[in-house]
């Protein structure tokens, strides 16, 4: 039997049904093993010897690891497939140095979709664990650890934030940034002016815009006023220009691109993107059969292989005909892109969306859509069209206006519905010379508007533009900063809170290097260099970590501790001020000598106004949990109805039904509940009553010594 682990349970399911009874398939469910949290300031690094890491296997991955070793023993080889990226190398080297395998000849599979020939394909050409890119995923977690714990330690002791990272905080100086540009603008006044102009039976409405052959700005309605005075009746047809105007395709999506779009199209945030992505990559039943339906989803490269080039060629000349293929559209390989990967597209250019829109959810039918389309449209031809631009000229001001007319679709016959619609100008047949009466003109006042808020689409491309990050923390890293009360958004519109405000202001006075974007990035290329071989990750290492002590000892020395604000109330139960502590769920009352007094005030929830329960009819309250703010009853936990801050409700699931064998014995300790099989969170099988949690009772292992 040959053993093939990679990292999701669902990927198991898609691989084992086409490898056939010869091959098991398992996962590691991710990462196994982490940085543990001991040593010196509690880094589990070894700052002091060569940054030497101390791993510690996940607790709730014991039983993983155990059934892996398990399966290994019984092997007669070893696949480690985990996802092509650093974190998936990284998790084969920790495969290997667990489970005993040696990580030099231990054989890896790198594939980049779940399809049979793919499988098959990185089976036949196998390759060894890519060291050097082991060494700089673990290079970027000891920064990452030692940058996470130090800075979050001194902001959580100094103005209680709650964490701070080499790319979170960075991150969220963009947010703090783009709001201060909003509170800080000065709106300027300018204004413009058009005209419909006719001659007999036609009409043209034109914009002022030139005076004596240059163009013009109008700052205000004096000037406005004086330029209608001196505009003539008549004006003459000074110039046609006729041009055939190409528009080429866009690129196939990587990773970046499509959590832009998908919010673009259907507000999915990023996190629902990558886990929609996340589906399609590991497989959907088609027919029967598991199919994955995109290529890998974490990629920074637009390269398309020339397997799917073929057949897309195929494709559109078959279904369009020969003028619509074109040429293969790729943007420039941009810095610190790994072009060993592939653009997000369809595995398979036969499945398409209508072929598989029975067997996928409605977003899902969506996501694979618009991947799909946008991957076809990119090899497809440029579309045409035909533009007429016509100026009137009179007493040296000219009026313009312009016109289309779709000469041919090309890619826009697959993606134009994805696109914005263009308002359509109709203009009229005239000729250079032909004068043209001035019937209207009409001013208008406009005001220069302050730069949009980011939303988590545009978030995303200034992390992609600015290098900051990977594909695969571009999600989690907005994710962290709205679950950490860093920023909150407001109908799609990300603002900063003001925890966040004061975390950026303290992080750029005491640690300003490390808020550089440019620092950022460069970090990013560095690490890369690792990977190559080009860098000393030591030297690297040493190098930061010199640096970062400097600013830490600053930091803690000079930055002023925020005492938490008072109430004006004194404790009940010891009589000292109370005061507004962070918890974790938010901001709560507490005693100010804690942790010699713990009393916690009782916070009355806040009603929500002209809404009640739809199950008992008692007013509905804002409460805390651990996913955040919801909607609840007022009369839990008599009514335990919940919805959404947007109103929709949530359903809980439901408790599988205990089925208890016949034979199962008594509990020995509640004596109505019986003892039945279960599993822990880590795998492993024991007996346990079945009246839990109302009994607790466990039944221990007969030990080696308990027997004799």
């Amino acid at each position: 039997m040959k053993l093939i682990i990679v990292e999701s349970p669902h990927k198991c399911v898609t691989i084992g049904r086409f490898l056939g009874k010869d091959y098991k398939v398992m996962a590691s469910k991710g990462h196994i093993c982490d940085l543990a949290s001991n040593g010196k300031m509690g880094l589990g690094v070894d700052v002091d010897h060569d940054f030497k890491p101390s791993y510690l296997i996940s607790k709730d991955k014991t039983g993983v690891v155990n059934e892996l070793k398990a399966a290994v023993r019984s092997a007669d080889e070893v696949y480690l497939a985990t996802d092509p990226d650093r974190e998936g190398e990284a998790i084969s080297y920790h495969l290997a140095r667990i489970l005993g395998l040696d990580v030099h000849t231990t054989k890896r599979l790198e594939f980049h979709e779940v399809t049979k020939p793919a499988v098959v394909k990185a089976l036949e050409n196998p390759r060894t664990i890519d060291l050097k890119l082991v060494k700089s995923q673990e290079t970027r977690r000891i920064i990452d650890r030692i940058m996470g714990f130090r800075l979050s330690n001194i902001l959580q002791k100094k103005i209680k934030s709650r964490s701070a990272g080499r790319v979170q905080s960075v991150v969220l100086k963009f947010v703090v940034d783009r709001e201060n540009e909003i509170k800080n603008f000065v709106p300027e006044e300018y204004w413009t002016i058009s005209g419909v102009f006719s001659d007999a039976d036609k009409n043209i409405k034109a914009e002022l815009s030139a005076y004596k052959g240059k163009a013009i700005k109008i700052n205000c309605q004096s000037e406005a006023d004086k330029i209608e005075g001196e505009l003539p009746e008549e004006f003459v047809v000074s110039a046609i220009k006729k041009e055939i105007r190409n528009r080429e395709a866009k690129p196939p999506f990587i990773t970046s691109t499509l959590q832009q779009e998908a919010f673009s199209q259907f507000h999915f945030s990023t996190k629902k993107t990558s886990t929609i992505a996340q589906r399609l990559y590991e497989g959907i039943e088609i027919d029967g059969v598991p199919t994955g339906l995109i290529t890998y989803m974490r990629t920074d490269s637009t390269r398309l292989s020339d397997e799917f080039i073929a057949a897309g060629k195929d494709y559109i000349i078959e279904k369009y005909g020969k003028d619509y293929f074109g040429k293969v559209h790729m943007q420039k390989s941009a810095k610190n892109v790994q072009d060993a990967h592939e653009a997000i597209r369809p595995t398979d250019i036969a499945l398409t969306p209508d072929r598989v829109k029975e067997y996928l959810t409605k977003d899902e039918g969506q996501l694979y859509s618009l991947i799909y389309d946008r991957a076809i449209a990119s090899m497809m031809a440029g579309r045409k069209d035909s533009v007429t631009t016509i100026q009137l000229t009179g007493n040296d001001y000219t009026f313009s206006c312009s016109g289309s007319v779709k000469v041919f679709d090309g890619y826009s016959k697959v993606y134009g519905k994805y696109e914005e619609k263009e308002s359509k100008v109709d203009l009229p047949s005239l000729a250079q010379g032909e004068v043209m009466h001035k019937d209207k003109i009409e001013k208008l006042q406009h005001f220069t508007k302050a730069p949009a808020r980011y939303n988590e689409g545009k978030l995303v491309k200034m992390m992609q533009e600015n290098g900051i990050g990977r594909p695969s923390t571009y999600s989690p890293t907005i994710t962290n900063l709205l679950d950490h009360d860093y920023i909150e958004n407001q109908k799609g519109a990300l603002l900063p809170t003001e925890q966040g405000d004061l975390t950026v202001v303290k992080l750029e006075e005491y640690f300003p290097k490390y808020m550089d974007v440019s620092y950022t990035a460069r970090m990013e290329t560095e690490l890369d260099d690792i990977a190559e071989g080009k860098i000393d990750e030591q030297k690297l290492l040493s190098s930061f970590w010199e640096e970062f002590q400097k600013y830490f000892a600053s930091a803690e020395k000079n930055m002023e501790k925020i005492p938490p604000k008072p109430v004006g109330r004194d404790c009940p139960k010891c009589g000292a001020p109370l005061v507004i502590r962070k918890g974790k769920f938010g901001e709560f009352v507490g005693c100010s000598d804690y942790p010699r007094c713990d009393y916690i005030e009782k916070q009355k929830p806040e009603i929500v106004p002209d809404k009640t329960c739809p199950r008992c009819g008692k007013p509905l309250v804002k409460r805390a949990g651990r996913k955040g703010p919801f909607i609840g009853c007022s009369d839990y936990p008599k009514c335990n109805y919940m919805e959404t801050l947007e109103g929709k409700e949530i359903v809980l699931e439901k408790k599988k039904e205990v089925t208890i064998p016949a034979d199962a014995p008594l509990c020995p300790r509640c004596h109505t509940g019986h003892l039945i099989e279960k599993k822990s969170r880590w795998g492993k099988t024991f007996l346990g009553c079945s009246n839990y949690p109302k009994c607790r009772y466990i039944q221990k292992e007969e030990t080696k010594k308990d027997k004799e």
